[in-house]
Formats: C-alpha cells, sequence, structure tokens
C-alpha cells in the first residue's frame, strides 16, 4: 500500500489518450500609460492677482477694520432705526448725565464776590445765567466771565468754585482818572480812556480833571500826560478841549487858552511853563498863547493890554467886542 489513492491499472493494448491541453488565450497589452506631465509650481493669474490685491495696505485695512465696521453700524442702524428704542436710550443717557450732574458734590449753593462795589456786586449777581443752588455743570465759567466784562465798570475778573459749592468770584474795577464832557452828557473814564460809568455833572466827582471835545476819549492817555505836566499852574487848570480830534487846547482861568499842536504836544507845553517861570508869561493880560507852530509862539494880547498899547499909539480903545469903541458909537447913531 503505497498511498492512500488506489492505483489505477489500464487494460492491456489500450492507449491512454490524454485530452489536448487548451492553452489560454493572451491576453492584451495594457496600452502605454502616458506620463503625467511635472506640476507647474506658479500660481495661476487669478490666485495671483487676488494675493497681490490682499498685500494692498486699503484692502487689508478694508478687510479686517473696515467691513466688521460696516456690519456693526449696518446693524445698529437696522436696531435703531425703531423710535421707540432711541427714545428709550436718550430717555435712559438723560436721566444718567441729570442723576450724575445733581449730586451733592457738584452743586454750586452760594456766590462770593471780592474787590466789587456795592453797585458792581448787584451787576454781577443779576448776571448769574442759573438760580443758586444749582449744578456746576450748568454753569460756564468762560462765558459768564465774558459777560461780565461788558461791564464798564470791571477791568478783569477771575471766577473759580471753590470747595463746599462757592462760586468765587474776585473782581478788578476800573479807577476813573478824568471826566469826558461831550453832546451826550458827562462819563468817567480811566486811565486807557475806557468808559468806566456815567456822571450827571461835573459836581459829582470835582477832584478829577475834565477833557471834552469829540474823539477826546480815544486820546485819554495823551491828556492825562499833559495834566501832569501842567503842575506848575495846575491850580488854573479848567480842563482840556479836545479840536478837530487832532490836538488840545489847554484851557485856564481868567479865559486863557493854550493852543498845542497836533504832534509832540508834551514838549511844546513844557517849553511854554518854562517861560512862564521866568517871564511870568501867562500871568498877563494873554488871552491865547499858539503854539501850533512848532519853531514859534504866537500871543493874543486881552483887551486891557490892548488899550494900554493903544493908548500910548494914540489910538482909540476897544470895546469887549474888539471894535474900537468911537467907530462902535457912530456906527449905532448911524443905525439909529
Amino acid at each position: 500500500m503505497h498511498g492512500l489513492t488506489p492505483e489505477r491499472h489500464e487494460p492491456q493494448g489500450w492507449v491512454r489518450h490524454e485530452p489536448p491541453s487548451r492553452v489560454a488565450p493572451a491576453r492584451p497589452a495594457p496600452p502605454p500609460q502616458r506620463r503625467a506631465a511635472p506640476r507647474d509650481p506658479a500660481p495661476s493669474r487669478l490666485a495671483y492677482r487676488l494675493h497681490r490685491l490682499w498685500l494692498t495696505p486699503i484692502i487689508r485695512k478694508l478687510t479686517r477694520v473696515g467691513l466688521p465696521a460696516f456690519l456693526i453700524a449696518l446693524t445698529a442702524g437696522i436696531w435703531l432705526s425703531d423710535e421707540t428704542r432711541r427714545a428709550q436710550i436718550s430717555g435712559g443717557l438723560t436721566g444718567l448725565i441729570e442723576s450724575i450732574q445733581n449730586r451733592d458734590e457738584f452743586m454750586v449753593r452760594m456766590m462770593t464776590i471780592e474787590g466789587a462795589s456795592p453797585a458792581v456786586d448787584r451787576g454781577l449777581r443779576a448776571m448769574l445765567p442759573v438760580s443758586l443752588p444749582a449744578s456746576s455743570f450748568d454753569i460756564d465759567l468762560e462765558e459768564l466771565r465774558a459777560r461780565l466784562l461788558r461791564l464798564d465798570a470791571v477791568e478783569s475778573v477771575e471766577l473759580r468754585i471753590r470747595p463746599g459749592g462757592i462760586l468765587s468770584a474776585v473782581v478788578t474795577e476800573r479807577v476813573p482818572v478824568v471826566l469826558w464832557r461831550h453832546a451826550r452828557g458827562v462819563e468817567l473814564l480811566d486811565k486807557t480812556g475806557h468808559r468806566v460809568a456815567s456822571a450827571t455833572s461835573r459836581d459829582v466827582r470835582p477832584d478829577l480833571p475834565i477833557i471834552s471835545g469829540e474823539g477826546a476819549d480815544r486820546a485819554a492817555p495823551e491828556a492825562l500826560l499833559l495834566i501832569d505836566a501842567a503842575g506848575p499852574v495846575l491850580p488854573r487848570v479848567r480842563g482840556l478841549v479836545r479840536v478837530g480830534e487832532r490836538r488840545w487846547d489847554l484851557v485856564l482861568d481868567r479865559g486863557q487858552r493854550i493852543m498845542l499842536p497836533a504832534e509832540n504836544p508834551l514838549p511844546a507845553l513844557e517849553r511854554i511853563l518854562a517861560k512862564d517861570r521866568i517871564n511870568d508869561v501867562l500871568g498877563r493880560d494873554v488871552r491865547i498863547v499858539d503854539l501850533r507852530q512848532s519853531d514859534q509862539a504866537r500871543v493874543r494880547l486881552g483887551i486891557d493890554a490892548q488899550n494900554a498899547i493903544r493908548r500910548v499909539r494914540g489910538q482909540p480903545e476897544l470895546g469887549p467886542d474888539g471894535a474900537p469903541i468911537q467907530q462902535a458909537a457912530a456906527t449905532a447913531r448911524n443905525n439909529g
């Protein structure tokens, strides 16, 4: 027993024919595969242009800032398009602001004024924009200061809110130094010629010098210099008259007048006062001293001095009107 499979014995004389073997048909050869072209690392035109556009600073800002801001604004605009929502927000903000402004630490309860006369004190208190107590947020100190400076008597004012709810005002008033008489009345002026107050008459401040004429207020500083220079004859000075808004006449008692030049009047006045100390020019019967010509001085005598000269010369005397007395009498007889 050589194996498990029994051997198969063919009869003698038989020839075993093997079935013909089948040859498997040959498979067709696969088509030759095309090799893929190598990938180009360069970007496409669209990708290149988009990349370059993204590198533009304005595009990056618009994308990162502008677009979100636009979306936020659009959302807020749509939400605030409702009038009821807007009213609620406005009312809430107003109430919040008022609640903060009306707290005790921000309230002004009283006002103190230093350096002001009673009249100016009353004027300052009347110009407060609100009634006290009031919130300090309702008082604009700069605007209030500008309003207070419109008062003629106020030269400067310092405003501040001190702790404790006190509005402090430190006032510097203008000091009147001269009276100005003009067609509309009499006014008090300070050293710069600024109006301080009105006066009913000269007797209100008899201690102050007086100037008169149109435009005299604008030349008040020059007038004060002339009055100071007239110290030797100051008791006789009645005032300064502005002539033609360009020059001064110094008026003395006894009807005397010194006509000063338009240019450099101070040196001219000092020269005539020096001559007066030597020759007593103003103590004589002189009506007018004309100094309008800077190189010479002219003197117009009074009626008494002229008549004394005319008597020496044997000429008829002059009357108060300046006409010879005999001629005036003859003219009166002829008219009669």
